[in-house]
């Protein structure tokens, strides 16, 4: 697909990848972005960087999700891609995250992806065309050594965007995936960048995944993998799991050893 002349939304638009995605949207040529956001002044901020529309959404929660569908048609009269990019994690050492901390990340990470599909696909089949980009990690393809939260709320992150590709597919709705490794933007490194991870070294910039992520809408690939490695790991995953686990130990003993 390509991004000039249509309507989009993003959100978690305010900063980091969301924010980029926007700004590579304009740039590509979009008729009309929404920069939704929990964060309405920084969306706002950005919306006027690019000349979209800014909209306060929390995506956890199902009925602001189908707002911010009926406010995007009505303001622009069709709504042709959606970016599902808003996510959190949180600092958890496993068994010790609560009930809440579980239901918290899981409604933002995996169950906000399930709204947005419930109140875009409708209009999308009706049109005969549609995409959906669905922000996960490389977390959900692979592991997060730190967060077991993350680690299983990405996984269901992809599980949930694989299964749209393939019950939908053939009835014009692209899926794309995004899974990038460490990305420079407050969640990885802090609203300071004084956070600490092993993650760092090889982050990218938030445009370079933006771009990454119009190269695949247009070839209109499944997985956007803005950092290679991603799917090597994932080739040696596949081939022999313990192995893997074992390596992964070895990373889990290095982050831990670099604090």
């Amino acid at each position: 697909m390509e991004l000039k002349g249509r309507i989009a939304v993003v959100t978690g638009a305010a900063s980091g990848i969301g924010a980029a995605l926007c700004h590579r949207f304009a740039e590509e040529g979009a008729a009309g972005v929404v920069v939704a956001d929990l964060d309405l002044e920084l969306a706002t901020r950005v919306a006027a960087q690019i000349g979209g529309v800014a909209r306060q959404v929390d995506v956890s929660n199902e009925e602001q999700v189908q707002e911010l569908v009926a406010f995007t048609n009505r303001t622009f009269g069709r709504l042709e891609v959606f970016c599902s990019n808003a996510g959190i994690g949180i600092s958890d050492s496993g068994l010790s995250a609560t009930d809440a901390d579980w239901q918290r990340v899981w409604q933002v990470n995996t169950m906000a992806h399930v709204y947005a599909a419930r109140a875009v696909l409708p209009q999308m089949l009706e049109a005969g065309e549609g995409y959906l980009v669905q922000t996960a990690s490389a977390a959900g393809l692979l592991t997060h050594v730190d967060s077991a939260t993350y680690a299983v709320t990405k996984h269901a992150a992809v599980a949930f965007a694989e299964w749209l590709a393939v019950s939908y597919g053939d009835r014009g709705i692209r899926v794309s995936c995004l899974c990038p490794q460490g990305v420079k933007t407050p969640m990885l490194l802090g609203k300071d960048g004084q956070r600490k991870t092993f993650l760092a070294s090889d982050a990218l910039e938030a445009s370079d995944v933006a771009a990454q992520v119009v190269e695949c809408m247009r070839a209109e690939r499944f997985l956007v993998l803005p950092h290679p490695e991603v799917l090597t790991y994932l080739q040696r995953k596949a081939g022999d799991v313990d192995r893997w686990i074992r390596g992964m130990r070895k990373v889990k003993a290095a982050a831990l050893a670099a604090r």
